[in-house]
């Protein structure tokens, strides 16, 4: 009842959030970068080794990552750019992070957490990578738990509780599991034959058959019959000139006219 009323609680409050911004006419695009910037602050919190004040950061860059794509619906301007644009800024916000805690851990000459940051944040990016690779060959590749929204809380919870040596053991090894776990998805829906169908864009309108005239969709339409006289035509000439000592013209641009 009480976790209802939390959860209630805060959607009343995002959907004020996203009500208000879309009213100014901030372009969603600007939320998203603003949120790298402010990830960008957090980063250097961790560098400096303030750890809760970066997590505090991290919850101020979590408001813009939740309300970019709600006020851009709101807006009525959702495009296809804008779902490219966030998932890479929200890339960079990931990489950020981690390299804050890098230099943090490299600053107090604590090699072997550095190391652990390093594979956490290699974690991040594949479990990203493998997804979206894998989505290019089969319908879908949602295997594992370690989602971004996942790795972002434990992340805050081990910045706020000054605890970050245990989040960073979860972070190291569980997104790696999971990018395993796609990997073998991966394997088994190919081995099953359920894969996406590409067919490139220029190959779709360069084919005899599209579906721009549906009156060739039964059969190809025959040369006509001008066409392949004019095509014979077009060879004796050329095999006359050949015979008669004169080099064809193999010329890829036609001589201009006066020369």
């Amino acid at each position: 009842m009480i976790t209802e009323k939390i959860g209630k609680a805060g959607h009343w409050l995002l959907y004020k959030i996203v009500g208000a911004l879309a009213a100014t006419g901030v372009h969603p695009n600007v939320l998203t970068f603003t949120g790298l910037i402010v990830n960008v602050w957090a980063a250097v919190l961790f560098a400096a080794g303030r750890f809760p004040a970066a997590g505090a950061v991290m919850i101020l860059a979590g408001v813009f990552d939740m309300t970019d794509g709600r006020v851009a619906r709101a807006q009525g301007r959702v495009t296809t750019f804008g779902g490219f644009f966030d998932s890479v800024i929200d890339r960079y916000s990931d990489l950020v992070l981690y390299l804050g805690l890098l230099v943090y851990y490299a600053r107090v000459d604590r090699f072997f957490y550095a190391i652990l940051v390093g594979v956490a944040m290699a974690g991040s990016v594949m479990v990203s990578y493998a997804r979206a690779r894998a989505e290019s060959l089969i319908p879908s590749c949602k295997a594992g738990f370690w989602e971004r929204p996942e790795r972002i809380v434990l992340l805050i919870l081990g910045a706020l509780g000054n605890r970050m040596a245990p989040a960073l053991w979860l972070l190291a090894i569980g997104p790696n599991i999971s990018v395993i776990q796609r990997i073998v998805h991966t394997w088994n829906e190919i081995q099953a034959g359920r894969l996406v169908d590409v067919v490139p864009r220029q190959a779709a309108l360069d084919s005899p058959v599209t579906p721009r005239d549906p009156e060739r969709s039964e059969r190809a339409v025959p040369a006509e019959p001008d066409t392949a006289k004019a095509a014979a035509r077009a060879a004796a000439a050329s095999q006359a000139r050949v015979d008669s000592g004169a080099a064809p013209d193999l010329s890829l641009h036609p001589k201009p006219q006066g020369d």
